[in-house]
């Protein structure tokens, strides 16, 4: 996969805008006011003239943000192999995917794949231990932990379009 290209565009009395397009064919578009505050954009290729989410932040959100997204953030215990041959795994829930608005027990994630859905991140709030009639929303981010195996078929089953 090619590195991703970050495009630059100089809005002239505003600032500047950098725009990312996923390999999902999001774009996710700052624009870095003069004044330090920036706004954010998500949308899909498909209508980029409508931001799916815009949020406004100032200048010490978006520092913040900026600081959270840094490779520093990741700790290897949560994200990495351990030594017991478990992996954790996090999975984005696509607003158009297949399981928006389904429950965890129609995956059936634990008996096809026996790897185990122990949180979901909905917004800024982890969700502990979600229960089989917990329903999934898109933008949810999925944290599944099981062997390699159990944890590539549970992307297999939650990137379903």
């Amino acid at each position: 996969m090619p590195a991703p290209r970050l495009r630059t565009t100089p809005l002239p009395g505003i600032g500047v805008q950098y725009e990312l397009t996923t390999r999902r064919h999001d774009t996710l578009s700052v624009i870095a006011h003069r004044d330090r505050k920036r706004t954010l954009h998500v949308h899909h290729d498909e209508a980029p003239d409508s931001a799916g989410i815009c949020l406004v932040l100032t200048g010490a959100e978006a520092l913040s943000l900026a600081d959270a997204l840094l490779p520093g953030h990741n700790n290897p215990n949560l994200l990495h192999t351990s030594d017991f041959g478990l992996l954790a795994s996090q999975i984005t829930i696509a607003g158009t995917s297949y399981w928006n608005g389904r429950t965890l027990g129609e995956t059936r994630m634990r008996t096809e794949t026996g790897a185990s859905i122990v949180a979901v991140m909905r917004r800024s709030h982890a969700i502990p231990s979600p229960g089989r009639d917990f329903r999934l929303h898109g933008g949810d981010i999925v944290i599944v932990i099981g062997t390699r195996e159990g944890v590539d078929g549970a992307h297999a089953i939650l990137e379903r379009g």
